[in-house]
């Protein structure tokens, strides 16, 4: 076996090494969205707000950088959530995601989206998109895709 004799090659192997040993083992684990609650903004529109759980399986410290999932209201995309974040996200632990977000309910008319609040029509509400998160300077991205009939009162 030949050896390496340029010092640089053998940094450059050494911290790649490093690098790929501190990459986590096994991905973050989506749990599902729940707390799910509309309220009405000062403008008179539906704000949804929800929060993402996740697990983080590994024994590394992670931060969460961002938040981009659209909402989708009975087919039609009513929402985006897109949250640039630093939070820390502790080894083997669970995590929250806010979700925060402006509807908009696409109906026949005005009066059929506000009775159909105010009554408590259910919802089919899809959450899909991605997360970010950041480990020792690698971006990983995590998947969200959840569906659930939900009766959205106000």
């Amino acid at each position: 076996m030949k050896l390496i004799k340029n010092p640089l090659s053998s940094l450059v192997i050494v911290y790649c090494l490093t690098l790929f040993a501190c990459v986590p083992k096994e991905e973050i684990v989506f749990k599902g969205v729940s707390d799910i609650a509309v309220d009405l903004s000062d403008s008179g529109k539906p704000i949804l707000k929800a929060n993402g759980y996740f697990f983080n399986p590994n024994k590394v410290k992670m931060k969460l950088k961002k938040v981009n999932v659209d909402v989708f209201v009975d087919g039609t995309k009513s929402a985006t959530v897109n949250h640039d974040l630093d939070v820390v996200i502790a080894p083997n632990a669970d995590f929250s995601v806010p979700i925060v977000a402006e509807l908009v309910l696409k109906q026949n008319n005005f009066l059929d989206a506000v009775v159909g609040l105010l009554g408590g029509k259910k919802y089919e509400v899809v959450f899909q998109g991605y997360i970010r998160i950041r480990v020792h300077g690698i971006t990983i991205k995590v998947p969200v895709s959840q569906k659930q009939e939900l009766k959205l009162n106000i």
